[in-house]
This record gives structure tokens, C-alpha cells and sequence, in this order.
């Protein structure tokens, strides 16, 4: 799905890597401002004990973790990511909440090392937008499950329904020249019609989408800034490299376009993610 010219996926995913290495213990300090979504998605794949489950894009464990409580002890979840820092932040988690047992592979989600129907279940948070090609990866993950295996996914909705990343990215438009080779967008998958048909062209089956509205709340637009930067893996990583005064002045510069979010005390931002279901 990656038609962008000049696009290099090898490098793209080196940027992706180094970014969510980098942010990993930030990343999952910010879980409680996304809790409703996390537990929306759990609830759609309706987990059973004993059951095999793998976490795509697992980061620092935060899907995972959660649902390891709902299949042990006679089942496991293991969780999967590009950025090893992740897994190893979610498994030092894992261990501090009695859950030792969590397994996790570092791996590429286009090129899985796992056995043919190995899974009862996948699942995917805010994830999918960021794999190159993710018709890859759902064929992937189309051949790890078991036959009448499920697959569970969030992604972000349409651009205009997520103000808590497009605010952000308003910004860097307004303040920094457009990148030589643009980054696949992370509303592309936000579309009903579109997420359903790449579900099927994998070869997914039952088929159902779901909007899930949340609200984040910050204390300031500096709070928000910097949960944008903890949630954006590669694009994070581009703006460290920037000068400090850049930098300075996005972090400045923001309060303008968050808001008309402002409330009394600081800012709520609601924005909405497509939960996916589907069966193999």
C-alpha cells in the first residue's frame, strides 16, 4: 500500500525502530490516557483461558499484559515488535506485576517467524498504519492463526476524527518544510470501507468495525506535546535530530493549535480508532 516515490521501507522501518526503542519507558508511562481504547479492543477479541495469542506491535506490553490476566495460566500471550527495547521494557513490566511468563520475539510483522496456525488469536494496537505494506502483515498473521482463529485491531480513524495526532502534525506542517520523502500516513486505514476490504483481500472473513470515541485529558499544551512525541515512534525520532531552538518552538508553538480544545482546567482532546474484527 506504500506507492509513495522514493519511499525505502528498509530505511523507514530502521527510523521506526530507533524511535520506539527510544521512547519505550515513555511510552508506557502514557497507558492510562489510552485505557478506554485498550480495554475496548480486549473486550471485541473476547479472549478465553488456554487460548494462544499473539500481540503484533506490542511495544511495551501494554495489550499483552492485560491479556495474559484473561488466558493463564493454561494459555500465553506472546508479544511481538520491531523495537526490542519495547519488549524488553514490557517484560521488565510484566515481571514487576507477577507476570513472568510473558514471552516475547523481536521480528519484522511483514516476515513472521512463527509457525503455520500456531494462534488462537491476534492482535494489534495501533499498529497496522505503521507496517509498510499491511497486506503483508494481515496475510502474515492469516497464516500464524489457526483456522477459525480471530484477529482483533485498532487503528486511528479519519484525520478529522483525531485531533490528538493531527493538532500535533499541524504544527510541524506549519513550522517545518514538507520531508523530501513523505511518511505513510497513519489515517490511511481510518476509512470503514477501506480497513473491511483489506481485511478480505487477506482473506479474513466476519468482518466487523466499530468506531471507539475516547477523551485525553492534559494539563497544559506542553503535557500534550509531549505525549504526541511519546506515542510517535519514527516521526519522534526526526524531530530529536531537529536544533534545540526548533524544537523549543514547536513545543511553544503548539498551544495554538490545540486550542480550541482548552477547558478549564487544561485541554480535552476526544479522538476516534476503528476497532477491527475478523476471522481466518
Amino acid at each position: 500500500m506504500s506507492n509513495i516515490p522514493g519511499f525505502d521501507a528498509r530505511r523507514f522501518k530502521a527510523l521506526e525502530r530507533t524511535g520506539f526503542n527510544r521512547i519505550a519507558a515513555r511510552y508506557a508511562d502514557g497507558a492510562p490516557l489510552r485505557a478506554s481504547l485498550q480495554a475496548a479492543l480486549l473486550d471485541a477479541a473476547r479472549l478465553n483461558p488456554g487460548e494462544h495469542v499473539l500481540d503484533l506491535a506490542a511495544g511495551p506490553g501494554l495489550l499483552a499484559r492485560d491479556a495474559a490476566r484473561q488466558v493463564l495460566p493454561d494459555g500465553w500471550v506472546l508479544a511481538s515488535d520491531i523495537a526490542e527495547s519495547m519488549l524488553a521494557e514490557g517484560q521488565r513490566r510484566a515481571a514487576d506485576e507477577g507476570l513472568p511468563d510473558l514471552l516475547a520475539a523481536a521480528c519484522d510483522a511483514e516476515h513472521l517467524s512463527f509457525a503455520d496456525s500456531r494462534f488462537d488469536v491476534a492482535l494489534i494496537g495501533l499498529g497496522l498504519f505503521i507496517f509498510p505494506q499491511p497486506e503483508k502483515a494481515l496475510a502474515e498473521l492469516h497464516r500464524v492463526l489457526r483456522p477459525g482463529g480471530r484477529i482483533a485491531l485498532s487503528v486511528w480513524g479519519q484525520r478529522e476524527a483525531v485531533p490528538l495526532i493531527a493538532r500535533a502534525q499541524d504544527c510541524i506542517a506549519r513550522l517545518l518544510p514538507a520531508p523530501k520523502v513523505p511518511r505513510p500516513s497513519v489515517f490511511r486505514l481510518g476509512e470503514v470501507n477501506a480497513l473491511a476490504a483489506l481485511l478480505g483481500q487477506t482473506g479474513f472473513g466476519e468482518v466487523s468495525i466499530t468506531p471507539h470515541t475516547f477523551t485525553c485529558t492534559f494539563a497544559s499544551a506542553d503535557d500534550y506535546w509531549q505525549a504526541f512525541l511519546d506515542l510517535a515512534g519514527g516521526a519522534a525520532e526526526s524531530l530529536s535530530r531537529l536544533p534545540a531552538a526548533m524544537q523549543s518552538r514547536l513545543r511553544a508553538e503548539v498551544a495554538s493549535e490545540i486550542a480550541s480544545h482548552r477547558e478549564a482546567d487544561g485541554f480535552a482532546i476526544q479522538s476516534t480508532v476503528l476497532i477491527a474484527t475478523a476471522t481466518r
